[in-house]
């Protein structure tokens, strides 16, 4: 594997140094056999790339996003694929109901060029229960953009301005195939207002795109594990290495055991968010954190900004994607991680962890007795119990951070 460092375009002098001195990574690239992938750490990098993605189409674009706000950065994107649709591009954008649908009217403009705007779940019932929590953008079937960001300025700033901390992974070569396969079939279901919970768990349930290198796997409401699912749970299990950036950290029992027994076996490291707009959140992770250290697993709580990535390193695979790692994002949510299995690549983003943890405070066992106070414990499982159970659009007013 080669890593290749690219420019960054993110970082303007005149506004001053970055929070406690730091700095988004320059964007980097990782040659796999059969695929490419760029990393962008840095919000502007990711605008960037993503409009890059949207001006190098040809003949077709296919987006899909939780979130799509009628801010800055929406309407540079809005307007992108209205241009791609004037110079022939067959463009198609879906967001979820429950994160844009006080939105629609903003998207018009792409319907009178010519695209085609279509909104997931739009009616109450059952269908109304799920939430497509994906992000891709697909060019001509060759290359696409995943990760954890929406689009909105807030996942483009940079720290210093409130940018939330995130991860975009332009993929290039045959993963594309399995992205542009499983849109399609999405982008059937949410066309067909007539389908049902059932159909869409179907979908999920018989995704299997084979055992690969570099592999789509989906989570989603099946009554069976998800591809998702079952695959970080299998690694996880015989594993010896672990380490974890996740903004939201609230996993069934089953998971916080074999992350514990790793770090019995070698050494298991979780990133959290220390800042976030949802302190709820927030509380449910450090619900759990007793049991992880009595294990010896190493927390830290990332400081510089709301931390909104999804990454983790087992051994030698890297999941890249838009899953928190939590209730909803392992059991309810349309999800879509890319497993990664490369030793190189494992090493680069733990590197990449590495340089998170000096802008973090460690959680020590002494450090967290001195937190858990009664009151606390008692806010922090209040936490964790409105986040595994209810939507976190519930609790994101709420403030049980402690």
């Amino acid at each position: 594997m080669a890593v290749q460092e690219l420019p960054q375009i993110g970082q303007d002098p005149e506004r001053g140094p970055e929070p406690e001195g730091y700095r988004d990574l320059a964007p980097f690239s990782v040659d796999l056999p059969d695929n490419r992938l760029t990393i962008y750490p840095g919000g502007a990098d990711r605008l960037a790339a993503l409009l890059g993605l949207i001006a190098s189409a040809q003949e077709s674009l296919r987006l899909f996003y939780y979130l799509f706000l009628p801010d800055n950065s929406g309407r540079q994107v809005r307007d992108a694929l209205v241009e791609a649709v004037g110079r022939g591009v067959d463009v198609e954008l879906i967001v979820d109901s429950f994160g844009s649908d006080r939105e629609v009217e903003f998207f018009r403009p792409i319907v009178d060029a010519g695209g085609r705007f279509d909104v997931f779940m739009a009616r109450f019932g059952t269908r109304y229960l799920i939430r497509n929590h994906q992000k891709m953008a697909i060019a001509d079937g060759k290359a696409a953009m995943i990760g954890g960001f929406n689009v909105s300025d807030q996942y483009f700033a940079a720290p210093v301005d409130g940018g939330w901390h995130d991860l975009g992974v332009l993929v290039e070569g045959e993963a594309v195939g399995q992205l542009a396969d499983w849109y399609e079939k999405l982008s059937g279901w949410a066309r067909n207002h007539s389908e049902n919970f059932r159909a869409i768990r179907f979908l999920v349930r018989n995704w299997d795109p084979g055992r690969r290198k570099v592999e789509l796997v989906l989570g989603g409401p099946t009554r069976v594990p998800s591809s998702w699912a079952m695959r970080v749970k299998s690694d996880i299990a015989g594993a010896r290495r672990l380490d974890m950036v996740m903004a939201y950290f609230s996993p069934p029992r089953s998971y916080r055991r074999l992350i514990a027994k790793v770090a019995g076996r070698g050494r298991a490291r979780l990133v959290m968010a220390g800042k976030s707009d949802n302190t709820t959140t927030i509380a449910a992770a450090r619900a759990l954190y007793s049991g992880f250290l009595r294990n010896g697993v190493e927390i830290q709580e990332f400081q510089v900004t709301k931390m909104h990535t999804k990454l983790v390193v087992v051994d030698d695979v890297t999941y890249l994607g838009s899953a928190n790692f939590d209730m909803r994002s392992l059991r309810l949510n349309l999800e879509l991680m890319l497993r990664v299995e490369d030793a190189a690549l494992a090493a680069r983003m733990r590197e990449f962890i590495d340089g998170l943890v000096p802008h973090a405070c460690a959680v020590t066992p002494e450090d967290h007795r001195r937190h858990a106070t009664l009151w606390n414990r008692i806010r922090w499982w209040c936490g964790w119990a409105l986040v595994s159970v209810v939507d976190y659009t519930v609790t994101r007013g709420l403030n049980l951070r402690g």
